[in-house]
């Protein structure tokens, strides 16, 4: 018997189609796919979801003095004119950082192996380069899934039976986060 499910693909190819929907799977939180498919993409998220829990609370808070450019109205930075040059005004403050523990920044890394980076594009036209963002999805999972899923003992993920698909009759699922 396999260790995995091969899902008719090479090697390659069945690798970043499980990285695909296991972010696909963490950033909007459910995703429908066939049996076999969520099944290897279950045992992909569910070490990911254990190791943020784990992880949590393994940071130190640190206030470090940063500097800020000073900004008008409208968001747009205020520059002064120094000997015959328009730069840019800075403010300091003073921030309280997370600073990870090296368990903790070992945890983000191995997550980065296996999660793709997001970008959240705007559906509309116009604006749509400016309003582009980044989506951390470690972060995500620190932030939001590991306090969720803090007192449970695994089983993150839940599988629901849609029925058969259409064209090749292959049982469809939804895998959702619990």
């Amino acid at each position: 018997m396999g260790k995995y499910r091969k899902l008719g693909k090479t090697s390659p190819q069945r690798k970043a189609l499980l990285r695909n929907q296991t972010t696909a799977l963490l950033l909007n939180g459910k995703i429908v796919t066939t049996e076999a498919r969520a099944k290897e993409v279950r045992k992909m998220v569910e070490p990911l979801v254990a190791m943020a829990v784990r992880e949590m609370d393994h940071y130190d808070t640190v206030k470090k003095t940063v500097k800020v450019a000073r900004k008008d109205a409208d968001g747009k930075r205020i520059k002064e004119v120094v000997d015959g040059k328009r730069v840019a005004v800075y403010d300091e403050q003073e921030r309280e950082v997370k600073k990870d523990r090296p368990s903790r920044l070992h945890a983000k890394r191995q997550m980065r192996k296996i999660l793709y980076p997001v970008t959240d594009v705007p559906a509309e036209g116009k604006g749509r380069k400016r309003n582009t963002k980044k989506i951390d999805l470690v972060d995500k999972l620190f932030d939001e899934y590991a306090p969720k899923y803090a007192d449970r003992q695994g089983g993150y993920t839940r599988i629901i039976k849609i029925g058969p698909r259409k064209g090749d009759a292959a049982m469809e699922v939804v895998l959702e986060m619990v």
